[in-house]
């Protein structure tokens, strides 16, 4: 197969969307652990998979958002992080493999810790932490590290020296979050973020998550005009936004809404175009058919 690299000089990729979203209609509580269904309901994880597979996503994500060692340990598995995250990798492998054309991204997300001064976490002890989750989803098979819906670029670097130490020949995908006026919670702007991750060696750089189509539009105009030569941008938005029904929230996005987003980021030059929160396989189709 291509080279991830490759393809995307071709043409532009559509990825999966929300894991959450799906896990919560299967049946996943609040409380619950999302890792611990990847040995106890495999299957459960594989179905959605497939169908985001099914619906077009060229990139799949496995269900290991949470998959480090302290976010773990909120549910009493921090003596699991491989094995939890190698299952992740293995399911989502097993249904890439049925689907030629479809890579694993290896999903990272943030290790709840704060960098110091204002936390205990430093780039060394981050980079262990984060090594120890990539060893598991190396072991499963994952084709590319997705380290995602960050705020601090010195937890990114961590991640980033991790992935680079433990997996050096695969691609590394990188995600923050603008969710606070066009800016991280920690306040890096998108062109800051695509600059300084460049530096890094990271050569897929974008946005995640977020507060709809409407302001990933404006962030994607910032993202693409910092774009150095040899770096593919990806943006993965929310569904709309959450409105309270009843007791849950619901986003109002459509797949149709998804779709014109799509068109708009394939027009700004972006790479990989995929959703997150709210998010549905007929979403993934929506933006899958429009590229």
């Amino acid at each position: 197969m291509s080279s991830i690299y490759e393809l995307l000089e071709k043409s532009a990729l559509a990825s999966d969307g929300a894991m959450g979203t799906m896990l919560q209609e299967a049946g996943l509580t609040d409380g619950g652990s999302p890792e611990l269904w990847n040995v106890e309901r495999p299957e459960e994880i594989e179905k959605i998979l497939e169908a985001y597979a099914s619906a077009g996503a060229s990139f799949i994500t496995t269900n290991t958002f949470g998959g480090t060692r302290g976010r773990l340990g909120m549910h009493g598995l921090e003596s699991r992080v491989e094995e939890l995250n190698k299952a992740g990798a293995a399911i989502a492998r097993k249904v890439a493999d049925r689907h030629p054309g479809v890579f694993v991204m290896g999903d990272i997300g943030p290790s709840g810790d704060l960098m110091e001064p204002m936390g205990t976490l430093t780039l060394e002890s981050g980079k262990e932490l984060f090594a120890e989750q990539i060893r598991g989803l190396v072991a499963g098979g994952v084709d590319a590290i997705l380290i995602e819906t960050m705020s601090d670029l010195g937890e990114v670097e961590a991640a980033v020296n991790a992935a680079h130490e433990v997996a050096p020949e695969l691609p590394v995908i990188v995600t923050l979050s603008f969710d606070t006026n066009l800016r991280t919670m920690m306040g890096v702007k998108p062109a800051a973020a695509v600059t300084q991750l460049a530096a890094m060696g990271v050569r897929i750089i974008g946005a995640n998550c977020g507060r709809g189509v409407d302001e990933m539009l404006l962030i994607a105009k910032d993202l693409v005009s910092a774009r150095p030569e040899g770096v593919f941008i990806i943006t993965q938005s929310n569904a709309g936004l959450p409105k309270l029904q009843g007791d849950v929230f619901i986003y109002d996005g459509s797949p149709e809404d998804m779709a014109d987003y799509a068109r708009q980021m394939v027009e700004l030059g972006v790479n990989i175009i995929g959703s997150c929160c709210g998010s549905t396989p007929a979403h993934t189709r929506a933006i899958a058919s429009t590229l």
